[in-house]
């Protein structure tokens, strides 16, 4: 088995683990649980540059830089998410 497949393998593992594991969460806690996974998704963005800088050749290329993007995008909205929702806990006069 390649190194490809391994990748893909374990890329496909952890989409469908993802999709399961929010499925079963209720809709009043997606908001509470997408600011507690910040730190993950910090850590997912640190993994893509990793892959990234070892990438070979075009498809390699594009793919990780794909995954750096998604990951940067999911810690910013992450993040503006979680500040929206602590600013609906402040008070009006504040």
């Amino acid at each position: 088995m390649g190194q490809l497949q391994i990748y893909a393998f374990v890329f496909l593992l952890a989409m469908f683990l993802g999709l399961e594991l929010i499925r079963k969460v209720p809709a009043q806690l997606h908001t509470p649980l997408m600011s507690g996974s910040n730190a993950i998704s910090g850590i997912t963005l640190i993994g893509a540059l990793i892959v990234a800088s070892e990438a070979d050749g075009p498809i390699g290329l594009t793919i990780a830089t794909a995954g750096v993007s998604f990951a940067a995008v999911n810690v910013v909205g992450g993040y503006l998410v979680t500040d929206r929702m602590l600013a609906m806990f402040q008070k009006k006069g504040a």
